[in-house]
């Protein structure tokens, strides 16, 4: 069952890793554009600069997925699902475009520092475990087993009890 005993570990581990590779690609980045290119790992090859620029991306725009996804686990409720699951998806799609670019970089060869290796690794591992939080998390919206769902609640929302007692 995917509640939140399953989505929130997973949760913080993509959290971490996102962090990580915000910190790796713009160290990366920084010392490319200062043309830095002669120290040691920082060149790589013609597709560590796209590569590096899509990174950064996907690391950013995954730490703000996974805010919400922070906020959906602590509310576990329907308007909270819709924001983490768009989120989630997009920061998905972003990752999966630098990882394209990591396996492209990896294809190309060249001299690669550690910096660089631990950065195309990351993003390796983003791309599986942030499809696997992608699923988990839209698995809620087609049973109420799996999350809240997208489903009206009674005490909630238009169509719910007026404080007053009445029906909207």
């Amino acid at each position: 069952m995917a509640g939140r005993g399953v989505v929130g570990p997973l949760l913080f581990l993509n959290l971490i890793l996102y962090s990580i590779v915000v910190g790796f690609a713009s160290w990366n980045l920084n010392h490319f554009i200062n043309g830095h290119t002669n120290y040691p790992g920082v060149a790589g090859n013609g597709a560590t600069f796209y590569f590096l620029v899509f990174a950064i991306l996907a690391g950013v725009v995954g730490v703000v997925s996974k805010l919400a996804g922070v906020n959906h686990v602590r509310a576990w409720r329907n308007d909270s699902l819709a924001a983490a699951a768009a989120s989630s998806i997009i920061a998905w799609a972003i990752t999966a475009l630098a990882l394209g670019l990591a396996i492209k970089e990896i294809h190309m060869g060249g001299h690669r520092g550690w910096r660089l290796r631990v950065l195309e690794g990351a993003i390796i591992i983003l791309g599986l475990t942030q499809l696997i939080y992608v699923l988990l998390i839209h698995a809620g919206i087609f049973s109420r087993r799996y999350g809240p769902g997208y489903r009206a609640e009674p005490h909630y929302g238009p169509g719910g009890p007026d404080p007053k007692g009445s029906v909207v």
